[in-house]
This record gives C-alpha cells, sequence and structure tokens, in this order.
C-alpha cells in the first residue's frame, strides 16, 4: 500500500561553505516517517508553474518553522529583532496554504507555519512579543537552551479536533519563537492557549485537515500526544 505523500517547506540557507543550500532539520522528515508518511521537501525556489506541479501529487503538506515572515506581508510593525527574512519563502507558503485550504488538501503548520496559516487568510503578528504584548511569558527559548525543552504549558480548547487528537486538555510544550498571532481572521478557530492569553493552536473549521502549532511537537516526539498529532495528520492525507 502506497505511503501518502507529504510535502515539507524548507528553509534557504548556506551549507558549512557558504554554498547555498535547501535546509530542513531532520526531525521533520523523521516525524513524517514514523507517522507512516513518505516525506518530499519542497525548496522555496521553486516557480508557480513547479510547485503546483508537485502540489499535484501530494497527499498533504507540513508548513515547517524557520525565520520570520517579512512584516510588510500584514502590514506588521517593525522591529530589530525581526531576521532571518526570507521573501522567496513567503512567495512559496502563502499561495501553498491559500490553495490547500481551497481544495481541502490536509495541511498541519509548525511554529511559523501557524503564523504563515495566520498571515495567508488575512490575520497579522506581533513582530516581537516581549514588546507587543502586555505581561507576556518568554516565549523565545533559543538558541541557548535545548528544543525539547518544555517551557510552558498549553491549554487545548474543549471540542476542538487538536483536542480529541492531543486527549489532553493542558500540555507542557517547548518554546522557539519571539513573534505570535495578533490578528485572527474569524475563518480560522483558535484552539490553544499559552498561559499569558497567547494564541498557541489554530484550526480551520470544516476542513478534512487544517490544524497549525506554536510549539514544535517534532521535537518532541517521546511524548504521544505530539506522537498523535502527526499521526493523524498523515492519516488524513491517506483518507
Amino acid at each position: 500500500m502506497a505511503k501518502p505523500l507529504i510535502g515539507i517547506t524548507a528553509n534557504n540557507g548556506e551549507n558549512r561553505y557558504g554554498r547555498p543550500a535547501v535546509v530542513l532539520l531532520r526531525t521533520y522528515t523523521d516525524a513524517v516517517i514514523r507517522a507512516g508518511g513518505a516525506p518530499v521537501i519542497i525548496p522555496s525556489a521553486l516557480p508557480e508553474d513547479g510547485w503546483r506541479t508537485l502540489y499535484a501529487h501530494l497527499d498533504g503538506i507540513l508548513f515547517s518553522g524557520g525565520g520570520d515572515i517579512v512584516p510588510e506581508r500584514f502590514n506588521g510593525a517593525s522591529h530589530p529583532r525581526v531576521d532571518n527574512l526570507d521573501p522567496e519563502r513567503d512567495g512559496l507558503e502563502i499561495p501553498l496554504l491559500q490553495t490547500a485550504v481551497q481544495d481541502g488538501k490536509p495541511f498541519l503548520g509548525i511554529c511559523r507555519g501557524i503564523q504563515v496559516v495566520n498571515v495567508a487568510l488575512g490575520g497579522t503578528l506581533y513582530t516581537h512579543i516581549t514588546d507587543q504584548y502586555p505581561n507576556a511569558l518568554r516565549h523565545d527559548y533559543y538558541p541557548d537552551y535545548p528544543r525539547d525543552k518544555l517551557a510552558h504549558p498549553v491549554r487545548v480548547e474543549e471540542g476542538s479536533h487538536l483536542a480529541e487528537i492531543l486527549g489532553e486538555p493542558i500540555l507542557q510544550v517547548n518554546s522557539l519563537h519571539h513573534q505570535g498571532l495578533k490578528d485572527i481572521p474569524a475563518t480560522l478557530k483558535v484552539t490553544a492557549y499559552a498561559p499569558d492569553g497567547l494564541a498557541e493552536g489554530l484550526e480551520l473549521p470544516d476542513h478534512p485537515f487544517g490544524i497549525a502549532v506554536q510549539w514544535h511537537p517534532e521535537w518532541l516526539q517521546e511524548y504521544a500526544p505530539m506522537r498523535a498529532l502527526f499521526r493523524s495528520f498523515v492519516e488524513a492525507a491517506g483518507a
């Protein structure tokens, strides 16, 4: 039986010699493989006719973590902490997400991925949480902390698709972001919150699988709920 084909978006970067590279941490592909999927990397340099050709063969799409979205994409406030911008990646991921929404193709967003979902559907971001969100917790536990450090709990909304998958109303999660969801479009449902009230989960109602989280479940695969999230995504892609 063929495995569901899962496209994973990737960063533009450089190798150790300064040469251009397509960059994706192996934790993403490992989590997809463990969940029963066959991962395919989607490079940001693909022109529209290229990603649309690839898209037609994909069963699901994982929007991975990475740098900040260009603030002009959502009329965001400038801030000196905005970094690692990649306009080429924005230019691929935003229409790719919009197409998956329109077609009902399963997708999972992680960290930057939840921000892409929000922006692509008309939402905005805090460009630096600490300076723009009152009484904020610390959310940027990087780069000097283990990526699997459990930084804070999240409360999962009862009755949501995410709650059904994770099976627990409160979970401890890692936190590797300095930006966060600000204005959230009415088409999206908030499904998880940090203790400071910041939205950490979104889903698209009436979509076969349209879920995004602000934390990094691919680094927390020793925990059953995080494995269940990937498994449910891959199963939806194969349905």
